[in-house]
């Protein structure tokens, strides 16, 4: 039996719900008479003032029961809310389900060849390639050692057991230790993943990650529910790595330009740095042998 997609109109109302609690009265420039408030954040009524719309149809759009706002009252909302560029790209993908569902379904397995070319030409920075569901799809040496040495260097080419950056990060005890700034790097990750949930909603795959996460991991069941969006595709991470100790390395994400919603993970240490010296040491630790792994065979 095919499992669901996601539940686009409730997955609107919770992230409009979770956007007014998040603001006080008084930070939008009401006035709070000091009543007793049941619920945290701005009432229904107070945003709908805020955003110019009704009460009446405000609330049939947190409900799900009101499809295809216009542009209009969608920036109101968004201005009303203080909703950051991702989150306001977010609120769209969520307002329009259908224009979601006339896109094709991404569901890519291998990387091209060229971008296996492109890892193995970045010899000492640490690379990977992803997939759309953040499945690992192909990796340079340094960014398996970097990542995950623990797991076999050719498991991203066997569909059956490749490796998901979210499903380690939260369910993998050895990628747990190697994150210390664990509450930043998992709040970056389900924030990451909420944007493709926006722009999948009918990624059956995707919905079955979800779901498994929510229900094997706690941490990520909370993280999920605060529904917070940010698309982190650059910043610094801190990794303290079982052979060379800690690095700080800055990563930039880069998408291919052919539509399939893949990307190139890239991670690089500041010249000079102990971080650079020791992702030397880390290649040096796993010889000169920088290759991806070779195409799957027909």
């Amino acid at each position: 039996m095919d499992s669901p997609a996601m539940d686009t109109p409730a997955e609107l109302g919770n992230f409009l719900r979770t956007r007014r609690a998040r603001l006080q009265p008084e930070d939008v420039g009401l006035v709070s008479y000091g009543a007793r408030r049941r619920v945290p954040g701005l009432r229904r009524e107070e945003l709908a003032q805020l955003a110019g719309v009704s009460v009446a149809y405000y609330t049939r759009l947190e409900q799900g029961q009101s499809h295809n706002a216009s542009e209009g009252v969608l920036d109101a909302l968004a201005r009303a809310l203080r909703l950051s560029a991702d989150e306001r790209a977010h609120l769209r993908e969520l307002a329009r389900p259908a224009k979601a569902r006339r896109r094709a379904a991404v569901r890519p397995d291998k990387v091209r060849p060229g971008v296996r070319q492109l890892l193995a030409a970045m010899e000492g920075v640490p690379a990977l390639a992803l997939g759309p569901r953040f499945e690992i799809l192909a990796w340079n040496r340094l960014g398996h050692a970097l990542i995950a040495g623990h797991l076999d260097f050719d498991s991203p080419g066997r569909p059956l057991d490749r490796p998901n950056a979210q499903r380690l990060l939260f369910l993998d005890p050895h990628t747990r230790e190697l994150y210390p700034d664990r509450d930043e790097e998992t709040r970056r990750a389900v924030s990451s993943l909420r944007v493709a949930a926006g722009q999948h909603p009918d990624d059956q795959q995707l919905a079955e990650l979800i779901g498994e996460l929510s229900m094997k991991s706690s941490e990520f069941s909370s993280l999920w529910s605060r529904h917070v969006v940010n698309n982190c595709t650059f910043g610094t991470k801190h990794f303290h790595h079982p052979l060379v100790g800690d690095l700080r390395l800055d990563f930039e994400m880069m998408q291919t330009p052919d539509g399939s919603g893949q990307g190139v993970m890239m991670y690089t240490a500041e010249e000079g740095s102990p971080s650079e010296a020791a992702l030397r040491l880390l290649a040096a630790e796993r010889g000169p042998d920088l290759r991806v792994l070779e195409p799957e065979r027909p």
